[in-house]
């Protein structure tokens, strides 16, 4: 097997991984309030962390004010903004909606940049922005969207926004971090932001189901510290372009997963909703894009 087709099959690995955190998140949502599942997961995944860098002999750097501020934020809005309002969000509405709305992360990662760098939006990136748009709009205004199914697909959606954010972010660093440093911080950091909130979410929680502590426990190892591992070994194999590519396997991913595991019915609007997704994608990296999806767990 070539150094190239080993990077495919890890990168492919990684987003069904990714595509999968849509499926746990909605065991969660049925057993555990969002910020005590986020704290847990934080829990378990940061000592496998610091397991790993200390086998790699890697180094927490010396960091500045500034990079310490932007870490914090990070860690607020793509981690434990992010899994709380995923998780939130999945007990209003299905994984195969949520699995769609997800795979918008690359186009509204770009329109955050335009937004709030102001950077000149290209032919193809409106485009794709629409494309995007019209795969979301396919789902989350439906008749069966009504009531608390479009305020479950906001809440998808505003989690998406702030993995963009984390994106963002990342280029206001004033060092390159280490991106096993960097998932170990932000991990570390998430655990401390959602530690606080889960202590006030206790009295609200009515008993713990078992398949939600079993999804935070799949959650915390296999997607965050597995899918950590598996894209960038994948990464390093193939080029930027190609890596990002691959991001359009976790809607799909989602999707599948959700009616085989979950049961939930897949309709045209999904269907649809994705192939405008994918098509959106698709062409923001034949068209050249420069934007690389940042694989550090915040999903």
């Amino acid at each position: 097997m070539s150094k190239q087709v080993q990077g495919y099959f890890y990168l492919a690995l990684a987003m069904l991984t990714v595509g999968s955190t849509v499926i746990a998140s909605k065991l969660i949502a049925a057993g555990l309030p969002p910020f005590t599942a986020t704290a847990l997961r934080f829990a378990l995944a940061l000592p496998v962390f610091f397991l790993l860098m200390r086998a790699s002999g890697v180094r927490l750097p010396k960091l500045s004010r500034h990079d310490r501020l932007i870490l914090f934020v990070q860690a607020g809005a793509g981690s434990v903004g992010y899994t709380t309002l995923l998780i939130s969000g999945l007990s209003l509405t299905s994984a195969a909606d949520a699995g769609v709305i997800i795979g918008t992360l690359p186009v509204v990662s770009a329109a955050i940049s335009i937004l709030l760098l102001r950077e000149r939006p290209r032919r193809a990136l409106l485009f794709a922005v629409g494309l995007a748009s019209a795969g979301v709009f396919s789902i989350a205004f439906t008749p069966e969207a009504a009531g608390g199914s479009l305020a479950g697909n906001a809440l998808i959606f505003l989690a998406v926004v702030c993995e963009g954010l984390f994106i963002l972010l990342n280029k206001r660093l004033t060092i390159d971090i280490p991106p096993l440093v960097q998932s170990t911080l932000v991990t570390g950091i998430g655990f401390v932001v959602s530690v606080v909130p889960a202590v006030f979410e206790a009295p609200l929680a009515h008993g713990f189901s078992t398949s939600a502590i079993a999804a935070v426990v799949y959650y915390a190892l296999v997607p965050t510290v597995g899918g950590f591992l598996l894209w960038y070994a994948g990464a390093e194999r193939v080029s930027g372009t190609e890596a990002s590519l691959f991001t359009a396997l976790a809607p799909v991913s989602a999707v599948i997963l959700a009616f085989t595991i979950l049961g939930e019915p897949v309709g045209f609007n999904q269907i649809a909703g994705i192939a405008c997704v994918l098509a959106a994608v698709f062409g923001l990296a034949f068209a050249g894009s420069r934007t690389e999806p940042k694989f550090i767990e915040g999903r």
